[in-house]
């Protein structure tokens, strides 16, 4: 989820990312099961991707309805497609920013998985979700959490910083906001949320060779570093040097990936 309004910046390759999403998937399913439903609550599923997990809410709510918001057009076009047929007019997937959302004292609950970090502003975010929530509902969501993917982020702003492709990065900011636990519940408090629990927990992801890295980068975590470099010959130059650095660490084409576990209620 983006909060920017450039038509390119907001779009995904969503075929890849349903394909490649697999560590993605099983976090979510982990908050998933941290969830606990009478069947018949509607909810709001914040970033809902390609669908994946609105899926498993949709079987968890027999006698509900799945709001799924998503900024990309791919994302829930795949996901209606993926969803529409098995579950008719209990889902509504609708486009929209996170930081817009049209919706007020709405929803019993909210969930969001591997959303909320590429929303900078998470005061305004976190106001909109409180606001969209019925009194007594709840939030129940993951993100990425500090020091997330560290050791890529320093490999990928060092080379950036040089030649040949710092000419295409000036004033350029990181796409994402990982916050701590304490600055998750910090915010969640401003927001106004009561009974707020956060953790944050490590979560390295193997991949199983050079082609799974370069194309699970590329389409999951750098998408918005490459749209920078208009050459794709530079793109790919910029993906080889990371995979060969990532062949060397220990385990070879590893993530070390950090979740925020976010929960909160509303009075």
């Amino acid at each position: 989820m983006t909060i920017t309004n450039s038509s390119t910046s907001r779009e995904w390759n969503s075929s890849v990312y349903h394909r490649v999403s697999a560590p993605q998937v099983s976090w979510g399913k982990k908050v998933l099961a941290r969830v606990h439903l009478c069947g018949d609550e509607t909810l709001l599923d914040a970033g809902c991707g390609t669908g994946r997990l609105t899926a498993d809410l949709l079987e968890a709510l027999p006698r509900g309805q799945v709001f799924a918001v998503d900024l990309s057009q791919n994302m829930l076009g795949h996901a209606r497609e993926h969803l529409q047929g098995s579950f008719g007019s209990r889902l509504h997937l609708v486009a929209c920013d996170l930081l817009h959302l049209p919706f007020e004292r709405s929803f019993d609950a909210i969930v969001s998985t591997a959303a909320f970090h590429w929303v900078l502003d998470h005061d305004r975010l976190f106001l909109n979700l409180h606001r969209a929530l019925k009194p007594g509902g709840w939030l129940e969501a993951q993100c990425g959490g500090a020091p997330n993917l560290k050791r890529l982020r320093d490999r990928v702003n060092d080379l950036i910083a040089r030649e040949p492709f710092s000419r295409f990065f000036v004033g350029f900011r990181e796409p994402w906001l990982f916050e701590n636990a304490g600055e998750g519940a910090e915010t969640l408090r401003r927001a106004g949320f009561q009974d707020i629990k956060t953790s944050v927990e490590p979560t390295m992801t193997v991949l199983d060779g050079e082609p799974e890295y370069i194309e699970f980068v590329r389409n999951v975590i750098l998408r918005r570093h490459l749209e920078h470099i208009p050459d794709e010959t530079l793109r790919l130059e910029l993906l080889a040097k990371l995979a060969r650095l990532a062949a060397r660490d220990d385990p070879p084409f590893s993530l070390d990936y950090w979740r925020l576990n976010l929960h909160g209620k509303v009075a």
